[in-house]
């Protein structure tokens, strides 16, 4: 059952998908290249590019529950540079990974052999220049930052802002705003003081697509609202 898919997601490009399963693993695929001029592109070929462990079962001891590592969403974030970056969230913790090619690997250096072995630095009679030499393309996926131990209840829906540096993360009562380099905010709190007069749930959040300040965030009532983080720190009513 691990295998079963949990989440999709495109990157801005669309040449890159990333599926997120059951079993807490990330797989990409990449759209098939054009060979040749006289062969056209056939859309909808994809290879797998990249698999990695993104996240693994935890367990809560202060109340004594399991956190499954099933993968609930997957956000790419858009390319700056020749790497990729996406967010993978569980239940309860996101994480910012590095997806980034390496097709060269160094050679010659003074004080280890060629195997990694540490050389004797007494016996070094030379310096010598390290190369780079060319071998077969590693795709690698590194953790670059964890944001956990912000949510009480399951993450639903995590969206990335529009100033590509802050990005929302919900579960069912809250909102968060994380900054990709420093720390998180709260936004949107509905947890009333008393459980018993719970009458809603929050099911979704979405960033606006150009206005970094403008979010918006969905509920088990139907409703939708609309919000802007200039015209208060907590955004629990609708401001349009």
């Amino acid at each position: 059952m691990a295998d079963i898919i949990s989440t999709v997601e495109f990157n801005y490009s669309g040449e890159l998908l990333a599926t997120g399963d059951k079993g807490g693993r990330v797989v990409i695929f990449q759209r098939e290249q054009e060979q040749s001029k006289n062969r056209p592109l056939s859309r909808g070929e994809y290879n797998v590019y990249s698999t990695f462990q993104s996240h693994e079962p935890e367990f809560d001891y202060l109340k004594s529950l399991e956190i499954e590592e099933k993968i609930n969403k997957i956000r790419w974030l858009p390319q700056q540079n020749a790497a990729h970056f996406l967010l993978s969230t569980n239940d309860k913790t996101i994480k910012l990974w590095k997806i980034s090619e390496r097709d060269k690997r160094a050679e010659g250096y003074n004080l280890k052999d060629e195997d990694g072995r540490v050389r004797d630095p007494f016996r070094i009679s030379s310096l010598r220049v390290p190369v780079l030499m060319p071998m077969d393309l590693m795709v690698e996926a590194s953790p670059r930052r964890i944001f956990a131990n912000a949510h009480t209840y399951h993450i639903n829906s995590i969206s990335v802002n529009s100033d590509y540096e802050t990005y929302l993360s919900a579960d069912d009562l809250r909102i968060n705003l994380w900054h990709l380099e420093i720390t998180d905010r709260n936004i949107v709190d509905i947890k009333p003081a008393n459980m018993e007069e719970l009458t809603e749930v929050i099911t979704a959040a979405e960033c606006h697509p150009h206005q970094c300040n403008v979010f918006v965030y969905s509920s088990s009532k139907g409703t939708i609202r609309l919000c802007d983080m200039r015209a208060a720190a907590l955004c629990d009513r609708h401001s349009k």
